[in-house]
């Protein structure tokens, strides 16, 4: 797994389409065709933190926003702008603990499948060593200048 952010800080605002408040991603380490790593930490002015902890609708838009910065990266790449998605469906979702402010949370996407512009992605958040959380996603995802 990388260490080094290909993109932080403002950088990220070319992946993804959302703004602040929303911003879940504050790293993007690594991506490829059917991968992408980010990162996350956890700040105490986070909108989805309640009682020092990031809450389970959070770590879900983290996880979308990491899909998201993946399909972001790749549009980039092409030279495209960034793509707006939309969360389909959710399953296999499991949250093994609330991370607490100050961690670094790293999230593995996987791509399973593509089909025209919906992709089935799997995610895998880690603080460290130990798994966060894990789920199958689906998104709709349309990038702008594709479509036409």
């Amino acid at each position: 797994m990388a260490t080094d952010a290909l993109f932080s800080g403002d950088g990220i605002l070319s992946l993804i389409p959302q703004r602040a408040p929303m911003i879940m991603l504050d790293a993007f380490y690594e991506g490829s065709e059917t991968e992408a790593c980010t990162g996350l930490t956890v700040q105490p002015d986070n909108l989805f933190c309640v009682a020092g902890r990031i809450t389970e609708p959070g770590l879900i838009e983290h996880i979308a926003q990491s899909a998201s910065a993946h399909a972001g990266y790749k549009a980039l790449c092409k030279q495209l702008t960034s793509p707006l998605g939309f969360i389909g469906e959710i399953k296999k979702l499991r949250i093994y603990r609330l991370p607490a402010v100050g961690e670094q949370l790293k999230t593995n996407i996987a791509v399973l499948s593509e089909v025209l512009n919906i992709s089935l992605i799997s995610a895998e958040i880690k603080s460290g060593n130990e798994l966060v959380a894990t789920c199958q996603m689906k998104i709709s995802i349309r990038i702008r200048g594709l479509e036409d």
